[in-house]
């Protein structure tokens, strides 16, 4: 088993080295699921579909302490110098890698596809600079060619800010961490028509309800508008799989007023030292964005009023639920240019690549 075994203090957010948590590596996880030597042939018609759930004890790095999960594969034989990434979590020891998923990491290793190989894949348990990682468990997999890109569904219609301009930086709709065809936004809409549009300035796909209860597509031509009845703050959830929504009033009235909100981290352009400031809007104050921002796989975390006292982080890579004041951060598992949107009212992000 590797495991580099250290004591050093951590802490992104905190300046008195004096009150920063000491953090022992003690424990590596322990890989459970897959079983070694499990054979696998990934399916294009399925992409959503689960291909395996990665399990894993969880790690020791001391009382209190959670740490980060990266699940890497790589090449039999190749001992992990360039492994790619299938998943991340926040403290979960588990993860649910779809076809998609799965294939999309062998390709970025350079996997043939339609072609059996052996893989190794183990699991990276970190804090800060502190890693200790499992025993690596052999799979053997068949990669399809190609891979279908992650859905985003962003809003669209009088209900909105945007009205029915489909290229107007309209709000996404947050990915699920855990479900690839789960979405959710928390937000204020005018009293009003919503669509969902899945590309910036397009049409197609389009989804709306054409009977108020179940959700429609645009593959047998527009379908009809979601009604706001009342304007207000609700939970909008779609769920492209099943092919239905939810419109529940949500009482905003409680919810904190912050002034300003920050990106920060060794993954922006700023590293530790310096936010890159995101903007809201009047209708809809408690959601941020920052657009083509260049980042690098490092980690991040949102923060308010250039300072620690209270900030965001311990998510997983892409989308997830932040934590409040967390030692964690979040992971950016590939570098490039993203639009990056999250949510003070449920602490929901995500990250879109560009």
């Amino acid at each position: 088993m590797i495991a580099m075994l250290a004591v050093f203090a951590v802490s992104c957010n905190v300046d008195d080295v004096e009150d920063r948590p000491v953090v022992v590596g003690i424990d590596a996880p322990i890989l459970t699921a897959p079983e070694e030597g499990n054979a696998y042939v990934l399916n294009s018609d399925t992409p959503d579909v689960l291909a395996e759930r990665f399990m894993w004890s969880a790690a020791n790095f001391g009382t209190g302490i959670v740490p980060q999960y990266d699940i890497e594969i790589d090449n039999a034989g190749e001992n992990f110098d360039t492994p790619s990434v299938i998943g991340a979590t926040a403290g979960a020891t588990q993860f649910a890698a779809s076809h998609n998923v799965l294939n999309a990491a062998l390709l970025a290793l350079g996997a043939t596809p339609e072609v059996s190989a052996n893989f190794e894949v183990r699991v990276k348990a970190y804090v800060g600079s502190q890693v200790l990682y499992s025993d690596a468990v052999e799979m053997i997999i068949t990669p399809y060619e190609g891979f279908v890109p992650l859905q985003h569904l962003y809003v669209v219609g009088t209900a909105t800010e945007f009205g029915y301009n489909n290229n107007a930086g309209n709000t996404p709709m947050f990915r699920d961490a855990s479900n690839e065809s789960l979405f959710h936004l928390r937000a204020y809409f005018n009293e009003g028509e919503l669509k969902l549009l899945g590309s910036i300035g397009a049409w197609e796909p389009q989804y709306g309800t054409n009977d108020g209860t179940t959700l429609a597509d645009s593959s047998n031509g527009d379908p009809g508008a979601i009604t706001v009845a009342t304007a207000g703050y609700y939970d909008l959830t779609v769920n492209l799989e099943e092919m239905t929504f939810s419109l529940v009033a949500f009482d905003a009235t409680a919810a904190p007023s912050y002034t300003t909100m920050g990106i920060i981290g060794n993954s922006t352009p700023g590293s530790w030292d310096t936010d890159t400031d995101m903007t809201n809007s009047t209708l809809n104050p408690h959601i941020w964005k920052v657009t083509q921002i260049v980042l690098t796989p490092e980690e991040a975390k949102f923060r308010t009023n250039d300072d620690w006292a209270e900030n965001w982080g311990g998510g997983p890579a892409t989308q997830g639920v932040a934590q409040f004041n967390s030692s964690g951060n979040i992971p950016v598992a590939e570098a490039g240019s993203y639009n990056v949107w999250f949510n003070d009212l449920d602490q929901r992000y995500i990250f879109i690549k560009q």
